[in-house]
């Protein structure tokens, strides 16, 4: 059974910066896609960053470009999102996934909620002003 743990989700002010993590099942790093997306109050899931671990191929929306760094540690079977120069814009429940599949560059996108088979159950995100 896979088994997913978020954490690093807050309040903070604009400016600030936050560390999001998923701790995962080993198995979900050997050639996985990683991504986080993100969904504020009366929108869309979009999707924030995402990984592949065979290469370190990232994706990064042109949202967050400069201010936040994806990253995994295999060792500790952990993958992070840092999130620096918060904006209230920025304000969401933020939910880690991955996929065996799919495979996550810049020119292929963070892909659709579909692409990916394994979600964590989101950590809220709030910068205030």
């Amino acid at each position: 059974e896979v088994q997913l743990v978020e954490s690093g989700g807050g309040s903070v002010q604009a400016g600030g910066s936050l560390r999001l993590s998923c701790t995962a099942s080993e198995f979900i790093f050997s050639d996985f896609a990683m991504g986080w997306f993100r969904q504020a109050p009366g929108k869309e899931r979009e999707g924030v960053s995402c990984i592949t671990s065979t290469d370190n191929s990232t994706y990064y929306a042109d949202f967050v470009k400069g201010r936040f760094t994806i990253s995994t540690d295999i060792a500790e079977k952990k993958t992070y999102l840092q999130m620096n120069s918060l904006e209230p814009e920025d304000t969401a429940v933020y939910c880690w996934a991955a996929d065996p599949y799919y495979y996550c560059s810049q020119s292929n996108g963070a892909g659709e909620r579909d692409e990916y088979e394994y979600w964590g159950q989101g950590t809220q995100v709030t910068v205030s002003s």
